[in-house]
């Protein structure tokens, strides 16, 4: 099943306790596209970069299954950036730089060839050019993910409404689903959040976990204990492009293949936190991700107690 991602491709510099780099691929449609490319290909991306972006970037992804033809290149301007520095335990970052550049103005065109589109994946952006994507696809997807976050809350908090109204599956993280709702308890929260318009909310929680919500329904799925962390930057696209990817590979979006598929999600963003960038997500193994998904399984199999046999 077709595979559209709209989001940024972009550059950042990060500074981790562990290290630093000069400026790297970057941006959400990056981390979703390069994850949900495990599941099934073509991944098809809408973006905008800047003329400074090099093609050896734009043959990586290519060379992955991401179809590019929806990439925009403008002549004469600077692709999106962003640098940030992160706290010893990795649980919080400063940012030191936004240069939106073409983002600023990007318009989003979807190619006649990505107008098949069966499930629909809205990375981070302005709400008003996530909903632009959903009007201009000619038929309605099967199914709509999208993600924001609470800068979008602060900013646009009308247009971020109207555009949550539109889809399907809304991923947020726990600080978020409080803005969003109101709430504390993520419980009462997510309710909350559903009575907005999405079907399921995915509420992740970083080191923490996942939560998955569907009418009165609810899934977690833990963390993976992980020996080295070195940059969490894009574990929560990368997430996202697991699940969707496989909710698309898989074109079954019942509540038990999300939970799967929020599985998937969860081991595809443990690899991405072990290098930095993208390093990790590139030419992984189908042995390597298979493991990585039992150690998930394990981490949660367990025979109720009540059901348990006496020594």
């Amino acid at each position: 099943m077709s595979l559209v991602v709209i989001g940024s491709v972009a550059f950042d510099a990060l500074e981790t306790p562990f290290g630093k780099t000069d400026k790297i691929i970057g941006g959400a449609a990056t981390y979703i596209s390069l994850s949900a490319s495990y599941s099934l290909k073509p991944v098809k991306l809408v973006a905008v970069v800047g003329d400074d972006f090099p093609q050896a970037d734009i043959l990586l992804l290519q060379e992955h299954g991401v179809d590019t033809e929806g990439l925009q290149i403008k002549e004469g301007e600077k692709s999106f950036f962003w640098s940030g520095k992160y706290s010893t335990d990795l649980n919080s970052r400063e940012t030191l730089t936004t240069e939106l550049n073409v983002l600023a103005d990007f318009d989003p065109i979807i190619p006649d060839s990505y107008q098949d589109c069966k499930y629909l994946m809205l990375g981070n952006l302005a709400p008003a050019v996530q909903r632009l994507v959903i009007q201009r696809l000619v038929n309605r997807p099967k199914l709509i993910v999208m993600d924001t976050m609470n800068f979008w809350m602060d900013v646009a908090l009308e247009d971020l409404m109207a555009t949550i109204e539109m889809v399907d599956v809304l991923s947020i993280n726990d600080e978020e689903a409080r803005q969003l709702s109101g709430e504390y308890s993520l419980v009462k929260a997510a309710k909350k959040i559903m009575g907005f318009g999405p079907k399921f909310l995915i509420i992740k929680k970083g080191e923490h976990g996942a939560l998955l919500f569907h009418k009165n329904k609810i899934f977690f799925a833990p963390a993976l204990p992980l020996e080295e962390v070195f940059d969490p930057t894009g574990a929560g696209d990368t997430f996202a492009g697991g699940f969707i990817g496989y909710l698309a590979a898989t074109d079954d979006i019942s509540f038990d293949n999300m939970k799967r598929a929020v599985i998937h999600g969860s081991a595809m963003a443990s690899f991405c936190v072990e290098k930095f960038g993208t390093e990790r997500l590139l030419n992984l193994t189908k042995e390597q991700l298979e493991a990585r998904e039992k150690q998930f399984a394990d981490l949660v199999e367990v025979i109720p107690a009540t059901s348990a046999q006496p020594a």
